[in-house]
């Protein structure tokens, strides 16, 4: 029988943790619209989708994007219950069905939580970045 209780226990807790997280990030801001400038909206981009660039792009998205959007993109990084916003899921359509250069726009530009990279990232990189991200679709 304390075995049995262990284990009940056990998985109570669990679910209680679970529970938490989840009412924790239902009290993040979903994202206000983020409008990007047309010449941004058309831009290509210049890198094309290699394993090479996918390969750099996660390097360069683990070291300064997981933490908050999460090794897979669901915005489930360590630091992403911290935020007012929730980081968004970068594997659902809409973030997917958005162009390339509008991602390159608010990577390199940010706003409110999420930091401006430009002078931080170089260009080809944010691209790279792009491609590896694209990985995310579901």
């Amino acid at each position: 029988m304390n075995r049995r209780n262990k284990i009940f226990g056990m998985v109570s807790l669990l679910f209680v943790a679970a529970l938490f997280v989840a009412m924790t990030n239902a009290f993040q801001e979903p994202a206000e619209p983020w409008e990007v400038p047309a010449k941004y909206k058309s831009m290509e981009n210049p890198e094309a989708d290699s394993d090479e660039s996918v390969k750099i792009g996660r390097m360069i998205y683990n070291k300064n994007c997981a933490s908050c959007h999460g090794k897979t993109g669901l915005g489930d990084g360590s630091k992403a219950r911290g935020l007012d916003t929730h980081p968004g899921d970068m594997s659902a359509s809409a973030y997917q069905s958005q162009a390339d250069g509008e991602h390159f726009y608010k990577t390199k530009f940010g706003r409110g939580e999420m930091p401006k990279y430009e002078n931080k990232i170089d260009d080809e990189d944010i691209w790279n970045m792009i491609n590896f991200m694209r990985t995310f679709k579901k």
